[in-house]
């Protein structure tokens, strides 16, 4: 099988490819940048940006079966414009060109911020509506890109949307040297206790996912597709324990600091005040966003994907953490 990965370059879709090669499929993936590691693992590689190069992105796709839609503007901080057209813009620019060239599976990788409207999750389902206002312009746009995919599901071209939550693993460039660099520069704060239930998602559960839901989509079709599904390690423990998990991991201090709920939201607020008003466009220590989403419970009912997709994470957070902490003592 022929497929198609976008964000080739990223955590994910790095892994993902790496999965894919192993398997024996031939793989192409689109990315910005030029990453001389997929080249040599023999991908056949196009530098292309998905909101302006169709004519590369309509290349690229040409021979596929399989469409892995991974790339995003991920964050909380920067224009909506630019939200838009990375998230929004590139999907549908991709979408068009994978029905022109006869692609018939199209896995797309969401968030579950897309349904995120400020207070906890706990154990909700793919049946929580999409919230009226968004905290970011991130999660709007990932949930226009989402419905757009889902719409798109029809005979001939199934989709599917996939939404896992906290990647992290060895390699990854956000979730672990965010923490591990705000811990040793003395930055790092609890909002609340600390008691608030999370769901993550360890590297190779989250490339599992994506392989599930592409084999599920070849055995049902479009009459099977048309969902959206979250995704994660299936094990919801305290954020605290997330962030001192990843610090033992580095071989850091726990974290001691705290910062109340309400300040954090009240700093996120006039944070992002400023930054508007003086134009700064590196993002706030705090948003209104990221004050609700480390204080929030976030945590999923996985009977969606276990049942259509099968899916059973093959990684634990315990043994995830050895890995991690394997790989940053290495460095």
């Amino acid at each position: 099988m022929k497929v198609l990965v976008t964000g080739g370059g990223g955590f994910l879709g790095s892994a993902l490819i790496t999965k894919l090669i192993e398997q024996g499929h031939a793989v192409h993936a689109i990315q910005r940048g030029q990453y001389p590691h997929l080249q040599d693992q023999g991908v056949q590689c196009f530098a292309a940006d998905l909101a302006k190069n169709q004519a590369l992105i309509a290349q690229a796709v040409q021979g596929c079966d399989t469409v892995f839609h991974v790339a995003a503007k991920a964050g909380v901080w920067g224009s909506y414009d630019d939200y838009y057209k990375s998230n929004v813009q590139a999907t549908r620019h991709l979408l068009e060109a994978s029905r022109n060239a006869g692609v018939k599976y199209f896995v797309y990788t969401s968030s579950p911020s897309v349904v995120f409207g400020g207070t906890d999750e706990s154990g909700i389902t793919e049946a929580t509506a999409y919230p009226n206002k968004y905290l970011a312009f991130y999660p709007q746009t990932k949930a226009i890109a989402e419905r757009d995919v889902l719409a798109a599901n029809k005979p001939g071209f199934a989709t599917v949307a996939l939404r896992p939550h906290l990647i992290w693993g060895p390699g990854d460039r956000h979730l672990v040297p965010r923490v591990i660099n705000r811990a040793r520069a003395g930055k790092l704060k609890l909002v609340g206790p600390g008691d608030n239930l999370v769901d993550s998602t360890y590297i190779d559960n989250a490339v599992h996912a994506q392989l599930l839901a592409a084999e599920y989509l070849l055995t049902r079709g479009h009459e099977g597709g048309g969902k959206a599904y979250f995704i994660s390690n299936d094990q919801p423990i305290p954020m605290k324990d997330l962030l001192n998990g990843i610090l033992k991991a580095a071989n850091l201090p726990p974290v001691q600091k705290h910062i109340s709920v309400k300040m954090a939201y009240v700093v996120g607020c006039v944070m992002e005040g400023l930054w508007k008003l003086c134009r700064i466009q590196r993002e706030p220590l705090m948003t209104r966003f990221v004050a609700r989403q480390l204080s929030c419970a976030h945590w999923f009912d996985l009977s969606a994907a276990k049942n259509d997709l099968g899916y059973t994470p093959l990684v634990t957070i315990e043994q995830g953490m050895a890995r991690l902490a394997e790989s940053l003592e290495s460095k």
